[in-house]
């Protein structure tokens, strides 16, 4: 049995297709088949069920490979060890981050993080909530940014700091007038959304109780892809939506005019930094930590969870 071997059976079960997991491990095909065969034959079990498609493990398969990925994060242990010991920083993070943080959050500390730490790789990729608990139960990344709690098995959650949500109105809303607003103020019918598998859309729902509102006409049916779509439907239209306090960092004086605050305690959303109960990479992971926080505006590192709205 080889480390090899764990990482090939690994990688099938996360594409559960032998030629797409070659692929990803940088072999043949025929290099990899064979060298599953090899560890099914010294094992004495079949791991995966070949007639399927797409290969699925067997029952045997399933608890070898929950093992496999345990013995993999902990040989990355010891790189991690001669690396302190060394006094180095490198090596590579694999980070998912929800579209909602990533336009926002990612340029404040980036190349400040980089620059300070040229020997680390940062492979950061945007992935829904699902997705990125997903691929880290795969350990196909190290940690995720999103929007907590979760409450998800095998999930832990470390919290970085509070968003406050806030209402962007277009100038013919009722609600333009108001220096304050309250969820009830707010009419179901002209809320723009992000469409299904964002977060941050039942964050919406939830403040504004829109569950109790019909859904069968007017804007409640547009789904948008990202928050730059919904900050330009309320600009250029009718209506009113729901930012997070990132994203309206760096907005225009006449975009300004267009924020209403919510009466306190203000609503906020918790963004923390999400890893696997069997995430091993925990100096780099404090050192992105220390990054991020040490970049964030003293507003938002003052916010406090008040009131933070549930997904």
């Amino acid at each position: 049995m080889t480390l090899v071997q764990l990482e090939y059976i690994i990688a099938v079960d996360n594409y559960r297709h032998f030629a797409n997991a070659a692929e990803k491990c940088f072999v043949t095909q025929p290099s990899l088949s064979m060298q599953v065969q090899k560890l099914e034959d010294e094992l004495g079990i079949k791991l995966f069920d070949r007639s399927k498609q797409p290969v699925v493990p067997t029952a045997a398969g399933a608890v070898v490979i929950e093992q496999a990925r345990k013995i993999m994060a902990e040989s990355n242990v010891i790189h991690e060890i001669v690396q302190e010991h060394k006094g180095m920083v490198a090596g590579t993070l694999h980070i998912g981050i929800i579209p909602t943080l990533a336009p926002y959050l990612l340029p404040l500390f980036i190349q400040p993080f980089l620059k300070k730490y040229p020997l680390l790789k940062l492979v950061v990729t945007e992935l829904t909530t699902q997705n990125i608990v997903k691929r880290l139960k795969e350990s196909r990344i190290d940690a995720g940014i999103l929007v907590t709690p979760l409450d998800e098995k095998g999930i832990k959650e470390d919290p970085l700091f509070y968003e406050e949500l806030m209402a962007y109105v277009s100038r013919s809303d009722k609600n333009y007038k108001k220096q304050y607003i309250l969820p009830q103020d707010i009419d179901p019918e002209k809320v723009w959304l992000l469409e299904e598998g964002h977060c941050f859309r039942s964050q919406i729902i939830n403040l504004c109780e829109l569950r109790k509102a019909s859904a069968g006409s007017g804007h409640f049916q547009y789904e948008a892809g990202s928050i730059e779509t919904l900050r330009r439907m309320v600009e250029t239209n009718d209506g009113i939506t729901i930012l997070p306090e990132l994203a309206t960092l760096n907005i225009s004086k006449q975009q300004t005019q267009l924020i209403r605050r919510f009466r306190q305690p203000a609503p906020m959303r918790e963004v923390s930094m999400v890893t696997h109960r069997d995430f091993v990479k925990k100096r780099l992971l404090g050192l992105l930590k220390e990054a991020i926080l040490d970049r964030l505006p003293q507003k938002i590192k003052n916010n406090r969870p008040k009131n933070v709205i549930a997904l």
